[in-house]
């Protein structure tokens, strides 16, 4: 039976709609950029970033809002996308222009930067704005700010250094590194690009009433089924958007079932372009182009020498023939988060908390009963790799695989055995627990890695 000549077809896809086919992969190239870059200006990420997403705006506003709770904002020369965040990351700090991760040192000088720079006018000079900080960090108990102290100029300068890599200041006259050098000789002329700053301190909730982290988080209830399903839908393709592995075992039993579905990996793949494998354990996003700021497998010395580790631990977690690897039960989720919440809320102020009449302290997040041990065996423990084992490990790779590795890395092989050990953490492999790792399913996925060394070019001289 077929429909008569002229009649709608019903749209094959949930998203993207009204994208032809032809312009389906600009579109795709557009929604990484938003996920990856929450805020767009004229220059960052680079200068085609901001056409790219307003060329598709309206349709944007509506996927990005059905898909996954998020809101996109386009106001002057910015583009906003604000997120619902499920639970705290700790993974992915901001880092400054030498890659260095922010501390909290840093973090709380971006904020009054922020501040600073919602009061002033449209141009300020870099003495001005260490002035105006140091004035409101000085009143802090444990920040301060002295601009002639090196520790505390470094760490101001890559608060700004944050902020004019983004466009929110852009140098109009004067060098900021000779500041940074000497803040009595040398100056700098800033532009302030206030419609940047407004844009990118866009708290979901008004902060002198937020008494803990975890009232940013979004907690929305629903009172339908329906609704509920929606929600759950949009935190399982958020979970895999947002972190490079999902295991089951890790989220709420309703956002599991969406994580098992085909209908999740046909969605990603219509909206972004990216691949969703799925396991038994869990999902992986496969990035082929260059979604995420960080790749496993990548490229350099860490990232080597993670899939060599990988593959070593791959091995003696199967080795038949090797002693019984011991198991452990991998720690709580939910207490590594209420862990977390705990060290950020230890520094907020009380002093500014205005408490709402009708409201009482936001309740703790309690996690549904999880009964589901996808990843490990029938008890729900993981294979436990020591310490001494990834130290064995490492030098042997070294003398394998000698000429991949720098000097640096066969003098301090300690080193490279953290770095190595932290990017399988973030990309969820391994989970470190006190004297050693817990292996978790996505090593499996690299045992049958088989590394070649190239060797290097050597000029042929005459003698």
């Amino acid at each position: 039976m077929s429909g008569e000549p002229g009649a709608l077809r019903p749209a094959a896809h949930r998203f993207a709609v009204d994208v032809s086919e032809l312009e389906l992969a600009d579109y795709q190239r557009a929604v990484r950029l938003v996920l990856r870059h929450p805020l767009i200006t004229a220059t960052w990420p680079d200068e085609r970033a901001l056409p790219r997403v307003r060329r598709f705006s309206a349709t944007l506003r509506r996927d990005l809002a059905e898909a996954f709770g998020y809101r996109l904002e386009l106001h002057g020369a910015t583009a906003r996308l604000v997120r619902a965040k499920d639970r705290l990351d700790g993974t992915q700090p901001a880092v400054s222009r030498t890659g260095r991760p922010f501390d909290r040192q840093r973090y709380a000088y971006l904020s009054l930067c922020l501040a600073a720079l919602g009061r002033a006018g449209i141009q300020i000079t870099l003495s001005e704005l260490a002035d105006s900080v140091a004035g409101d960090a000085n009143r802090i108990t444990g920040l301060g700010l002295d601009p002639d102290h090196g520790p505390d100029r470094r760490a101001f300068v890559d608060a700004v250094g944050w902020l004019e890599e983004r466009g929110v200041l852009r140098l109009a006259d004067g060098s900021s590194a000779a500041w940074a050098s000497d803040p009595g000789a040398g100056e700098a002329l800033y532009d302030v690009a206030r419609d940047v700053v407004f844009a990118l301190f866009r708290p979901t909730r008004v902060l002198q009433h937020v008494d803990s982290v975890s009232a940013l988080l979004d907690r929305a209830v629903s009172s339908s089924g329906n609704a509920e399903r929606r929600q759950a839908a949009q935190a399982a393709r958020r979970a895999v958007v947002e972190s490079p592995v999902i295991y089951h075992a890790d989220v709420e039993p309703a956002v599991a079932n969406h994580l098992r579905g085909s209908a999740l990996a046909a969605d990603l793949a219509r909206l972004t372009g990216l691949r969703v494998e799925r396991r038994a354990e869990g999902v992986l996003l496969v990035d082929t182009a260059g979604f995420t700021a960080e790749r496993f497998p990548g490229t350099g010395s860490v990232a080597q020498a993670a899939v060599l580790l990988a593959v070593r631990m791959a091995d003696r977690v199967a080795d038949p023939d090797g002693r019984r690897v011991k198991r452990l039960t991998p720690p709580d989720g939910h207490a590594r988060q209420q862990a977390l919440m705990s060290d950020i809320d230890a520094g907020l102020p009380a002093a500014t908390l205005v408490r709402l009449d009708d409201a009482g302290p936001d309740e703790p997040w309690a996690a549904d009963d999880r009964s589901d041990p996808d990843e490990a065996d029938g008890a729900g423990r993981l294979p436990f790799i020591t310490d001494s084992f990834l130290r064995t490990a490492v030098g042997e790779i070294l003398q394998r695989y000698g000429t991949a590795f720098g000097a640096q890395w066969h003098a301090d092989p300690d080193r490279l055995r953290v770095e190595a050990v932290a990017l399988l953490e973030r990309f969820g492999a391994v989970t470190a627990v006190p004297g050693g790792m817990l292996v978790r399913p996505l090593v499996g996925r690299y045992r049958h890695t088989v590394a070649m060394v190239k060797p290097r070019v050597t000029t042929e001289t005459l003698f």
